[in-house]
């Protein structure tokens, strides 16, 4: 990811991890909240993946180290 796109998406995170309201779930917690997964969204938007599995690919393959 580009510097651009990096800050972009992590203002977005901000915004929206402020505006959702508390995380509420039955049984297992999810791997991933509700801010986390529509940044994906955007981020697979932006990046003009219009094919899931080209998206996961790419997401695993580029993406996997920025995961703590």
């Amino acid at each position: 990811m580009t510097a651009d796109l990096n800050t972009l998406l992590t203002a977005l995170y901000v915004k929206i991890d402020d505006e959702i309201e508390g995380t509420r779930w039955l049984g297992r917690p999810p791997l991933l909240s509700d801010s986390e997964l529509i940044c994906l969204a955007v981020a697979q938007a932006l990046l003009g993946y219009h094919s899931e599995a080209r998206w996961l690919r790419y997401a695993h393959k580029k993406l996997l180290s920025f995961r703590s």
